[in-house]
């Protein structure tokens, strides 16, 4: 059986998600879902740190653009929030560049969609 990366942590995350999208419902826009989920990880004791910015080395220098992760949770998992019909390939590729960016293994793409909340775990 193959393992379950960060199971317990991941877990905790999922849980604040559905916390919140129970609690909101549908309807508002990223930076709703995004304060909530904040407010979620602070009474959880959920350590994360949100906008995080990663910076991106190529040979000898730090090129220009820079990349900011929704939120890094538990120092190790990349949570990107997302308000739209469907997860597409964009919104997958975006969390595969935050991982090598930031050498992590895990992002959680969460999309509070019209009608469900929907998750993908992206794994590097």
């Amino acid at each position: 059986m193959k393992e379950f990366l960060y199971k317990e942590d991941s877990y905790k995350i999922i849980g604040v998600l559905f916390e919140v999208y129970n609690n909101l419902g549908s309807g508002f826009s990223e930076i709703v879902y995004k304060d909530a989920i904040e407010y979620e990880f602070k009474q959880n004791n959920i350590p994360f740190e949100r906008e995080k910015q990663y910076l991106v080395n190529y040979k000898d220098i730090i090129l220009k653009h820079k990349f900011y992760a929704d939120f890094i949770v538990f120092d190790k998992i990349i949570l990107e929030i997302k308000c739209t019909s469907t997860i597409h390939d964009k919104h997958i590729a975006q969390c595969i560049n935050y991982l090598k960016v930031s050498n992590n293994r895990l992002a959680i793409l969460a999309n509070f969609h019209e009608e469900f909340l929907d998750h993908k775990r992206i794994i590097l």
